[in-house]
This record gives structure tokens, sequence and C-alpha cells, in this order.
């Protein structure tokens, strides 16, 4: 189990909490699961959990992943600390109105092209960019600034810096800061993807990135590389070149832990899109024990939607 000992990271919101564990073995327990590891027995009510993530060493009972899943927790299957992320199984967003959302201001060139804008302003303190630049000037200002953090950050650690060389599948022919910069890119390609898919959003309906399965998750890193991955890399570089892809993996979960950039990016997610995350959507409704469902509905070009689960031949008098 991890050396935290369970520790919760912070909540996204009242019913939004997240829980990383390894080397570990959980279990199911009545309607919860209970965590072991060598010190003894962790109970976690699964209720309170919006998404479990297991890392290195863990195992899980099946009976257990059926408690979770009742409960509306989403599982994820992610690296040392949360820093990479390589699968995940349905959780409480079963209910599609984010996603539905993000693909309307996607589809839409004037929403898609405002939200761009968005995302470049993010970046950038307030009221520091004039605020009529174009998308073409956003773009020139976005490479001063990433600029200006690889000139800090070498000048900050003496590590030497002549620009970013990446070469797929041969990290070796890179130097030290470049393969440090690679992986602590993917470490936080790994938190952001977790975020985007438990929020309900798609990794895969990118803005300012397209094409990819991974735009949106390139989309919201590129929020965060300049403090942190960049000061990350250059600093494992100047400790050295042994073992630097894990020197960097490690310094990321403990940057990622202290930052807090979990409990961050999920509002960050609803500031892209102008998404209320603390809303409940229409689609949330109550049922008669007041537990929250997510029904399916039909889409309907003249009513919008409608409820699903209905006979409709038997309401128009034809059942």
């Amino acid at each position: 189990m991890s050396s935290r000992n369970l520790r919760l990271l912070p909540k996204v919101r009242d019913s939004w909490s997240y829980l990383y564990v390894d080397r570990c073995r959980i279990d199911r327990e009545q309607n919860a699961i209970a965590i072991h590891d060598e010190r003894g027995r962790v109970p976690v009510p699964c209720a309170s959990l919006g998404l479990l993530l297991l890392g290195p060493g863990t195992s899980i009972t099946h009976a257990a992943v059926a408690a979770l899943a009742d409960n509306g927790c989403m599982v994820g299957w992610v690296g040392e600390g949360g820093v990479r992320f390589y699968a995940y199984g349905q959780g409480e967003t079963r209910s599609s109105a984010r996603l539905q959302r993000q693909a309307r201001v996607w589809a839409d060139p004037e929403l898609r092209l405002a939200t761009v804008l968005r995302m470049y302003r993010m970046r950038f303190p307030e009221g520091t960019l004039p605020p009529d630049c174009t998308l073409r000037q956003l773009r020139g200002y976005e490479g001063l600034r990433v600029r200006e953090a690889y000139r800090r950050a070498s000048e900050e650690t003496g590590v030497p810096w002549r620009g970013r060389q990446y070469l797929p599948g041969d990290r070796a022919a890179t130097n030290a800061v470049n393969r440090a910069l690679s992986t602590a890119n993917h470490a936080l390609y790994g938190i952001c993807y977790t975020a985007i898919v438990s929020a309900g959003y798609s990794p895969g309906l990118g803005f300012i990135h397209t094409g990819n399965m991974m735009s949106f998750v390139f989309d919201i890193a590129d929020l965060y590389k300049t403090e942190v991955t960049i000061p990350i890399a250059f600093r494992v570089a100047a400790e050295g070149e042994h073992d630097i892809e894990s020197r960097t993996r490690a310094a990321c979960r403990d940057a990622f832990y202290r930052s807090r950039l979990l409990e961050r990016i999920v509002p960050d997610l609803g500031r892209v899109l102008e998404d209320d995350i603390q809303q409940v959507t229409r689609l949330e409704l109550e049922d008669e024990l007041g537990q929250v469902k997510a029904p399916v509905w039909l889409w309907d070009p003249e009513e919008g939607e409608i409820p699903g689960g209905v006979n409709y031949g038997e309401e128009d008098g034809r059942g």
C-alpha cells in the first residue's frame, strides 16, 4: 500500500473523492471494499469515492470491482503515484451530459474558436495579453512564453538548452534534459487523462490539438507544462543522467501530490468548456429511493430529448 497509507487526494467536489493505492490486495466487504497489505486491513466505503486509482503491485477481486461499480466509483489502472494512465472502468459518470457538451462545442466552429482562445489565455496572468488578439497572435505569444520557460529553467539549473529534441522510440538519441522532459510530459498526460475521463469528457475531442485519441489530454496538459514539467525536467537533469526516467517520474509524482494538481484539473476543465462542474445536470435525476441515476433518453429533432424505456407504440394506441 502507499506509504501515505491511503491518503485521500483533495476532493474536487463533495461527491468526487479520489483515492490512490499501490502494493496491496483489495476485496469486497459487504457493500464496501477492504484494502489489505502487510500492515493490516483498511475498510473503505465505496459510496464516498468517485475514482479509485490502482498503482503497481495491486490486485483486486471481481467482487470488489462489482461493489465499486454498484456504488458508481470509477476504477483506473495507473503507474506509480498516478503518473501513467493505462486503463479505466466505467464510473458514476453514466450521464453523457458533459461529453455531449464537449462534442457540441467541438463541432461548432465559433464555439470551438472561443474555447481555443480561452485555453490560450488561461496560460497567461489576467490582463497581460491585448484583449483583441487573433489566434495567430496568441500562438506567437505562447511560443515566446514557452521559450522563456526553457531559458529560465536552464539559467536556474545550469543545464544547457539547445532546443526540444524528441525521437519516438529512440530516447537514447536525445540528451538528458530532453529525456527528462519526455518522461515528465508523459506523467502529466497520465494525470490529465485520469481527470478527463473521470469527469465524463472524451480524451480524443481536442480543441487546439486534433486527430489523435489524446488530443484533449494534450490541450489540458499544456496548461501546466511551464509550471510543472519543465522545471522538474531541468532540475532532475542537473542532478545527473543516471536513472533519469525513473527519477523524473518520482519527482513528478511528488510534485503532483504537493501541488494538488488533480484537484485543480477538473475545475479547469469546467473553465475551458464554460461548464459548471458543480451543477446537477438534467440527466441526473433522483429515483424513488433518492439515489442518483442517469436514464437513457431518445433524441427527437422537434422535441429534443424524450424519455427512453417507454413503449411509444402503446402510447400512440398501436400497442
